[in-house]
């Protein structure tokens, strides 16, 4: 299986990253521990969505289209809930 993901910094609670993997445990644990250069100044991350693919091509179709800014719009009114601050 292939997984398209979505964490949000627990740290910078305004950063979020979308990926694909096919081990997600994996995979978070290597953005925590700093192995991802992309994600590694953010880092703690808490996995806030993610959606499992059979077929690598759509997975990473999804990412993509996730990465671009409708994507990034639909996914912050139906995939994740948006960060609310406690102050």
């Amino acid at each position: 299986m292939w997984y398209v993901y979505i964490p949000r910094s627990a740290d910078f609670p305004d950063q979020e990253y979308t990926g694909c993997t096919t081990d997600l445990k994996q995979r978070l644990l290597a953005h925590n521990s700093g192995k991802s250069a992309h994600t590694a100044k953010f880092a703690p991350w808490k996995l806030l969505w993610y959606c499992a693919f059979p077929d690598k091509h759509k997975a990473l179709e999804f990412e993509k289209y996730l990465k671009s800014h409708s994507g990034r719009a639909f996914a912050g009114k139906r995939l994740v809930q948006p960060n609310v601050n406690s102050n």
